[in-house]
């Protein structure tokens, strides 16, 4: 992997030393240049669990990705920096789906003298977390970290796409991960196959397209619109996500599933 290669890919032009403050620069860059997003599940794509094809996605081809995908990536460039880092398993939704939603989260520990947890890969977090309990402030944003026996739980702040994550200290490899990478890209239950979702971070807030319905938080508030046409939604997906795609299947299935969940009650509020 060519780091100069991914730091030209998040435009990033700061320290490389392994210190806090180059941890912090690089994962604030990664989500204001590289998207979140599961496109290639509804382009009927394969999302596989190998840094070669994982680096060639994200910084070759300019896509963004999940979890896997960009905690992956993020951890070979730490490491190839001089950090030492850890894969950990996280649980999203451990409360609705009890032990299966183990592995279905990939964060990262980053072992400097106090222990940090970096997660480009969830969407909902700017910056690193200290490995202990408390609330953190970043920006207008409010998360928390809880502790209890073996077990660390990462609440999510008001508007993040789901309430959070657990996880246990164990370290892991990334074919650890397959069974979940597999499932969530084709299990009918999975929210993943269900909607697609691209989020990026900005400046002042960030921006989530989910389905067909374009959120934009800022600490002025939160603003939604539906995105009608598909000459739009490839606008959006060029300008604010960065990602050049044909979308004409994409959008019409986009489209009908939005068409669907309001017919079924669904409300844009």
């Amino acid at each position: 992997m060519n780091i100069d290669t991914y730091l030209k890919r998040i435009e990033y032009l700061g320290s490389l030393e392994p210190t806090l403050e180059t941890l912090r620069a690089l994962h604030r860059q990664h989500l204001l240049t590289i998207p979140y997003e599961n496109l290639d599940i509804h382009l009927g794509r394969r999302l596989e669990l190998n840094e070669e094809r994982i680096f060639e996605k994200i910084v070759l081809e300019k896509r963004g990705g999940w979890c896997f995908e960009m905690n992956g990536l993020f951890a070979r460039v730490l490491r190839d920096l001089g950090f030492e880092v850890e894969l950990l398993s996280g649980a999203v939704g451990r409360e609705r789906i009890g032990v299966e939603a183990e592995g279905n989260h990939l964060v990262l520990l980053v072992k400097l003298p106090q222990p940090y947890i970096a997660d480009v890969g969830f969407g909902d977090l700017p910056e690193p977390l200290p490995l202990g309990e408390g609330d953190y402030q970043q920006g207008f944003l409010t998360v928390r970290l809880t502790n209890e026996a073996e077990r660390w739980t990462f609440h999510n702040h008001e508007y993040g796409g789901a309430k959070g994550f657990d996880f246990a200290l164990q370290p892991h490899q990334l074919a650890d991960f397959a069974k979940q990478c597999h499932r969530l890209q084709t299990s009918p239950d999975s929210g993943f196959v269900q909607k697609t979702v691209c989020q990026r971070f900005l400046p002042d807030g960030f921006a989530t397209l989910r389905g067909a319905v374009l959120t934009t938080v800022k600490a002025k508030g939160v603003t939604k619109r539906v995105i009608d046409s598909e000459k739009e939604y490839k606008q959006i997906l060029r300008e604010l996500f960065g990602l050049e795609l044909e979308v004409s299947d994409l959008y019409a299935k986009v489209w009908q599933r939005h068409l669907d969940w309001m017919a079924s009650g669904g409300v844009v509020q």
